[in-house]
């Protein structure tokens, strides 16, 4: 048994005639990192909030089938409980931050105080995250006057204060810049060198082959590939799917095309980087 399946989940919004997901049968392993990509309207944040416990017990609609997550159907679990066990950081970081207290170090904290958690302990651990995120020197700051990438870190932090064993986190990068999105980045990486689980929906391919384990391939709801990210992404036939695929994947197939003989799986930068070397010996 996995950590989530998901076995035959269908879900219809409210008001709607199609569902956006159908028939969506899964398994995911504990501590490993899984991208979900595909083309607008697919069904990724779909599938994120049916992940995370959000469908069908926040948007209501219309859900079959079971998504059974560490031993027990995720239904069957109080929303407050999935809190700490799921992390879930939004798309647009403004949405996240609750403005409850008017400080950096007040909002990574807030969560915490709404479960009671001792005060030392508080300070104890709003420290070790705001250091393991790069935002110590913003503790004073207001978070609304914050930049966007600024701000991603401090939702990144109020999330991972609560320890969650795993993360839900959606197109985290879409607003930022690079060096931001590396700031980012460097964030999930330490989640999995921790050993979180961790879903994530992003487009930038050259992340998704650097960091990801598995992928999963979402078309018109329903789930069309699933496996090792260099069995899936080197399937430049995804690309009809309305999937971009790495640039090194497309580098890779013309290099092949034009007669070199490049090894078939080269996904990342720095696998294409060692092929070219073993070439030119």
């Amino acid at each position: 048994m996995g950590y989530i399946e998901l076995k035959n989940v269908t879900y219809t919004y409210p008001l709607a005639e199609e569902p956006s997901v159908r028939d969506i049968s899964a398994v995911m392993e504990r501590g490993k990192f899984y991208s979900i990509l595909g083309a607008n309207g697919s069904g990724k944040t779909t599938l994120c909030n049916i992940l995370r416990g959000f469908i069908p017990n926040f948007y209501q609609g219309e859900m079959s089938g079971e998504v059974i997550f560490d031993g027990k159907n995720l239904q069957e679990y109080e929303m407050g409980e999935l809190a700490s066990k799921i992390g879930y950081v939004f798309q647009n970081p403004f949405n996240q931050i609750t403005g409850a207290r008017d400080t950096v170090y007040g909002e990574i904290a807030y969560g915490l105080e709404n479960f009671g958690v001792p005060v030392p302990e508080i300070r104890d651990r709003v420290d070790q995250i705001m250091e393991l995120t790069n935002i110590t020197y913003l503790r004073d700051k207001n978070p609304f006057e914050l930049s966007g990438g600024q701000q991603q870190r401090v939702a990144f932090a109020s999330v991972l204060v609560l320890e969650p064993d795993m993360f839900v986190i959606d197109e985290p990068t879409s607003q930022l810049d690079p060096r931001e999105t590396e700031r980012v980045f460097d964030i999930i990486l330490k989640m999995k060198e921790m050993g979180k689980t961790i879903v994530l929906v992003e487009h930038k391919m050259e992340l998704v082959a650097q960091y990801s384990d598995e992928v999963l391939v979402l078309e018109e709801g329903r789930l069309i590939r699933a496996g090792e990210k260099h069995e899936i992404l080197s399937e430049t036939g995804l690309q009809e799917h309305g999937v971009m695929l790495p640039q090194t994947v497309l580098l890779a197939e013309k290099m092949r095309n034009s007669g070199l003989k490049i090894k078939d799986g080269i996904i990342t930068e720095d696998e294409m980087r060692e092929q070219l070397v073993n070439i030119g010996r």
